[in-house]
């Protein structure tokens, strides 16, 4: 995200997102169609011009789209008026509303001119238009609202200040409202203290300069120091003498924890910690145990411990949930594998009160408190308490409802199909012009596009509607539509939508051929690729099965295939590629499914350390896996490919058998393949991520999850 500094500015974000639109067209798909139909469409010709930011021709072909009356002339028309937003009037955008009402494009263009207005403060259209603004999706945009709410005399502290300590960019609007209500005296130094922290911890230095810089330029010159060098500032600069000292010196520990957790716990317990103010040392003592847990080392546990110590009123304390997250992670692995429980339960219980809610920590503090009952006089009770919380997220749908429902002994049962869709329901999806517009939008390979314009028609929508639509793109074989419009819905629940099985035939011929079981293999497609078989990731993963060039010409080696690199996407070859290569890394970690996916996705030498230390439940263990994706990503894989196995056999399934005995270190010699097996999708990078770019721009434009 850009911060606009004019209104001229060279590239404004309403323009970088366009932009990157088109560059994450360009990654995410061939480029072959649509350069074929660019020479006579006059809205692909669009998208080129603004791709060049070749105003003249933008403008030139947003006229021909319009003349011709094409049904998807509302693009060209967005693109050319966002692109040139910065000069627009209010009487442009309100033509363009009455052109396009209700359309996917009013509501983005809505979105795009707010952030205008903001940016210029004028605050008399602003407050006209932001209550039309739908989806009201935009961190920025809620954040001047909020602005000017509170110039309008509303009450919007406690509003403000939680949008403004969620802001991950250092944007021009949340910025803006931080520094009014400061001057207001409705945000205190402390506040700014714990936005510079989270942001310090995050490794984002201009936020954290932004927020410092509310205490003064030297304040904010001191957190870009520190930020850059952490120990030499500390040698030069740490004190405790006065609160700015002593709050720049705990920043300096948080910053040089990122890089080596261990050697500063070291300097904290020999120097600082009895020197700091006891908040800001037990925050210091959680920050160095988030990342002793993020490394599975053995420490973070103590150096929560510490934190608790240190700051005397744990619950108090007030941490980020994704340290608490990593605190009871850590509670996991301790004592050899036995877990530290009433750290579990601390950290549940110290969690915001949506955060409690999550399945998750759920599962976790009910498994805790099963463990704690059986050296507690009141055992019978924290048992009742155990089950009542497993009985609440009990779900045969996600991963912890699936082993909350095996831990209470209830078999994992698909839900019934609901009633078949009527005509008329199905023709009502047929003529719903959003979905329309999206799917003209796919067929001429402006897929993010089409992605968009989807998801926006599905807004409002009832169940029945839901299942409709997601028909619609299950019988035009848009099957990350059909999957993920399905996934919408709450009691009518529709299992052969939302986990279809295209290419059959080939899936278990190719599944049963390398020694796979067949619905691990959809398990993982339906997560990799939705079964898009020309989707291509940043990286250049590629096909159902998202495979890296090179380990694709490595696998056809080793197994002896013919194999040319120009048939990656064609899905025959992907798949026997693909399931080739996943076989050599499931045998190569002797048959876990969990840690097979793991490296699948993250590259098979991350869980070969990552099941280095104590031997872990496996669910225990899969929620230790440091990064988000490949953590993610494992559940669900592992949980569709349990729902997939009851599908295509009619028989109850379950998790915890597909998860397997507990992990830890390797008992016997490493296989030869394994010291030469790639990594399958290019995972050099922390995680590699399956279309990144088209992902990244669907989630932000619409809140999907992937």
């Amino acid at each position: 995200m850009t911060t606009r500094l004019s209104a001229v500015a060279p590239l404004p974000r309403r323009l970088a997102r366009l932009l990157f639109a088109a560059a994450a067209l360009a990654c995410a798909l061939p480029l072959a169609p649509v350069q074929a139909q660019v020479m006579n469409d006059p809205v692909l010709q669009a998208r080129e011009a603004l791709r060049k930011r070749d105003r003249a021709q933008l403008a030139s072909t947003r006229a021909a789209a319009l003349a011709a009356n094409h049904p998807l002339a509302v693009w060209a028309d967005y693109w050319e008026l966002s692109n040139r937003l910065s000069e627009a009037r209010q009487e442009e955008l309100d033509a363009f509303y009455a052109r396009w009402p209700a359309s996917y494009l009013e509501d983005r263009l809505r979105n795009d001119w707010l952030l205008e207005l903001g940016h210029r403060r004028d605050w008399v259209n602003f407050r006209a238009e932001h209550p039309r603004f739908k989806l009201n999706d935009d961190r920025e945009v809620s954040c001047y609202a909020l602005l000017a709410h509170h110039l309008d005399g509303a009450d919007v502290k406690t509003e403000a200040r939680a949008a403004w300590l969620a802001q991950r960019d250092a944007d021009e609007g949340c910025a803006l409202l931080a520094t009014t209500l400061f001057e207001a005296k409705l945000l205190g130094n402390a506040d700014v203290w714990r936005k510079t922290r989270l942001a310090v911890e995050a490794g984002r230095t201009r936020m954290a300069r932004q927020a410092a810089a509310l205490l003064g330029d030297d304040v904010a010159g001191a957190v870009g120091e520190l930020s850059e060098n952490p120990q030499r500032f500390l040698a030069r600069k740490g004190s405790v003498r006065e609160r700015p000292g002593a709050e720049l010196t705990a920043l300096a520990l948080i910053k040089s924890g990122t890089h080596d957790a261990d050697a500063t716990a070291t300097q904290l317990r020999e120097r600082w910690s009895e020197q700091l103010p006891a908040e800001a040392a037990a925050w210091v003592w959680a920050s160095l145990g988030k990342q002793a847990a993020l490394k599975l080392a053995d420490t973070a546990p103590d150096h929560f411990q510490r934190a608790e110590l240190r700051g005397r009123a744990p619950l108090e304390l007030d941490l980020p949930d994704e340290t608490l997250a990593w605190k009871l992670r850590a509670a996991l692995r301790a004592n050899n594998g036995a877990g530290r429980w009433q750290q579990v339960m601390q950290a549940v219980n110290a969690m915001s009160a949506v955060e409690q809610r999550e399945p998750a920590w759920v599962y976790w503090k009910a498994r805790a408190l099963r463990a704690l009952a059986e050296d507690s006089q009141d055992g019978a009770a924290l048992i009742a308490e155990s089950r009542e919380l497993l009985a609440s997220i009990a779900n045969p749908l996600h991963f912890y409802g699936k082993l909350a429902s095996e831990d209470l002994g209830q078999p994992l049962v698909l839900p019934p199909a609901p009633p078949e869709l009527t005509a008329d329901e199905r023709a009502a999806a047929a003529a719903h012009p959003g979905l329309e517009r999206a799917l003209q939008l796919m067929a001429l390979g402006l897929r993010a596009e089409g992605v968009r314009e989807w998801n926006f028609s599905l807004h409002g929508m009832g169940e029945r509607a839901l299942l409709a639509a997601a028909q619609l793109a299950c019988e035009r074989q848009v099957w990350d539509r059909c999957i993920n419009t399905s996934e919408r819905t709450r009691e009518q629940v529709d299992m052969a939508q939302r986990f279809p099985t295209p290419f059959r035939a080939s899936v278990v011929a190719r599944s049963r051929e390398a020694g796979l079981d067949p619905a691990y293999v959809y398990g993982l497609i339906r997560q990799e690729s939705r079964f898009i078989t020309d989707a291509r990731s940043g990286a250049g993963a590629s096909g159902l099965m998202q495979i890296m060039p090179a380990t694709a010409t490595w696998t056809a080696k080793k197994l002896g295939l013919d194999y040319k690199p120009g048939r990656i996407n064609d899905s025959e070859t992907n798949l026997r590629i693909g399931t080739g290569y996943l076989k050599l890394v499931l045998d190569s970690f002797e048959g876990s499914q969990a840690m097979a996916a793991a490296g699948y996705n993250a590259g098979p030498s991350r869980p070969r350390r990552w099941r280095e230390g104590p031997a872990l439940d496996a669910a225990a263990w899969a929620e230790n896996i440091p990064f988000n994706e490949t953590r993610d990503y494992v559940k669900k894989v592992l949980s569709n490919a349990t729902d997939y196995a009851a599908i295509m056999s009619g028989e109850p399934q379950s998790l915890r058998a597909r998860l397997g005995s507990a992990i830890g270190p390797r008992d016997s010699v490493p296989p030869p393949v394994e010291r030469d097996l790639p990594g399958a999708l290019g995972a050099m990078a922390p995680a590699r991520r399956t279309g990144r770019e088209v992902a990244s721009m669907r989630r932000s434009a619409t809140g999907e999850s992937a």
